[in-house]
């Protein structure tokens, strides 16, 4: 019955996208020169008053460039302009991209979203769920429950699985994740990684509460078992190269784009407790499928519009429209009964899907479209694909401190900018 029920969604919202993108270019809202002055002043303020040393805006309606401008510097060291070749770190924003990965493995049968993780990584069967309990003396421990049921690939792509980041809550589960220091060994392998989870407890029972974590690493490790190769090799060979995401990897190799990196800031590199802004100038074993790919906007820019397009660019199929519609519908609606922890980030008015946030409803005075899915980097990146509009948004900028911030202001600004 999930299942029907997931796929009537996903059928909805399919027709809805090949709805908006057939009938696009008459019915889509578009943009007023003034509205996007009122953009470019914000960023632009944002830089004279030492918030951000630079960004670059991209929004991109009906296949073509209505908005791209670039702000600043990328680095206020070197002072040298930000321009279109400049590499970010993209941090969460590698979500959606491993998302796209292991669903064209979905296709190919080799892979199902309703298989347990231990089909692949056997250590996960014999996972437990850590539970607090509080004695007489109220004193707390934790205890070790057996799981109700597997962890699944679907609870991975939504955040169900309970693993957390352990760089919030101050429970003891997530303690033992910080303690554990997953992020501070830059030398660990991808199978390295999980075989360290796999000795920790989850936090929650499978499919019960949202939880933001490692969910996404240990998906880019199912995707390494199943296609014999690195997270880095199969996206190159399948989605990079086609795609002609030229500069998205895991760190820059080359030592002549070093020049080309963003950086925030000298005082704004704190992302969490337990992580700083990395220096991707240094080679790693760890392929985040979480959160490690760096990149230009024009390499998420093709991305993002073979996302918007239904899962094809420039003549090439990556995945079906059925799929991408899938991926864009809220998993964790209320027929799930998933709870929503304190830190759900889509927010009250989205749900979550397979690697986005998904807008489910429009908080009353503003005009962001149903359907709209997206997501966002700790480094301050964030996109979204509107397909009611044809269109989409790449906002790339280096700003640990200022991003949740500017994104709410920005976007703002960008959907009052459009005649709706």
């Amino acid at each position: 019955m999930r299942e029907r029920r997931g796929l009537v969604a996903a059928l909805v919202l399919l027709f809805g996208v090949v709805g908006a993108q057939a009938g696009s270019e008459g019915r889509a809202h578009s943009f007023t020169p003034e509205g996007l002055a009122k953009v470019s002043d914000y960023v632009r303020n944002e830089i004279a008053t030492g918030k951000i040393p630079g960004a670059i805006l991209l929004l991109q309606q009906h296949g073509k460039p209505v908005y791209n401008e670039n702000f600043g510097v990328r680095d206020v060291a070197t002072e040298i302009s930000m321009s279109a070749d400049t590499i970010f770190r993209l941090y969460s924003m590698s979500k959606p991209v491993t998302s796209v990965l292991a669903m064209m493995l979905v296709e190919e049968g080799k892979l199902a979203i309703s298989d347990p993780v231990s089909k692949y990584i056997p250590a996960f069967a014999d996972m437990k769920v850590g539970v607090e309990k509080k004695a007489e003396d109220n004193r707390i421990s934790l205890e070790l429950e057996p799981l109700k049921r597997p962890v699944t690939i679907e609870d991975l792509m939504r955040q169900t699985a309970g693993l957390p980041y352990g760089y919030y809550g101050g429970d003891l589960v997530n303690k033992l994740y910080a303690d554990a220091g997953l992020f501070d060994n830059k030398a660990l392998t991808n199978a390295e990684l999980v075989a360290k989870i796999t000795t920790l407890p989850l936090a929650e029972q499978p499919g019960t509460i949202w939880d933001y974590g490692l969910s996404f690493d240990v998906l880019g490790r199912i995707i390494e078992v199943i296609s014999g190769k690195s997270l880095f090799e199969f996206a190159k060979e399948r989605l990079f190269d086609p795609l002609g995401m030229k500069d998205t990897a895991f760190y820059v190799a080359d030592p002549a784009k070093w020049p080309r990196i963003a950086e925030p800031m000298p005082e704004d590199r704190v992302l969490s407790p337990m992580a700083k802004v990395r220096d991707i100038r240094k080679p790693l074993r760890w392929e985040s499928g979480g959160g490690g790919l760096v990149g230009t906007v024009g390499d998420y820019a093709h991305f993002s519009q073979m996302l918007l397009n239904g899962g094809s660019y420039e003549g090439r199929r990556y995945l079906k429209p059925e799929t991408i519609a899938l991926m864009a519908s809220d998993h964790v609606g209320p027929e799930t009964h998933v709870e929503r922890d304190k830190n759900f980030y889509p927010g009250e008015t989205s749900g979550y899907g397979l690697g986005f946030a998904v807008r489910t409803s429009v908080r009353p005075g503003t005009s962001r479209p149903l359907g709209e899915y997206r997501w966002d980097g700790v480094g301050g990146t964030f996109f979204f694909i509107d397909p009611e509009d044809d269109l989409f948004g790449i906002f790339m900028v280096q700003t640990p401190s200022q991003r949740g911030r500017i994104q709410l202001g920005l976007k703002t600004l960008i959907y009052q900018a459009m005649a709706r």
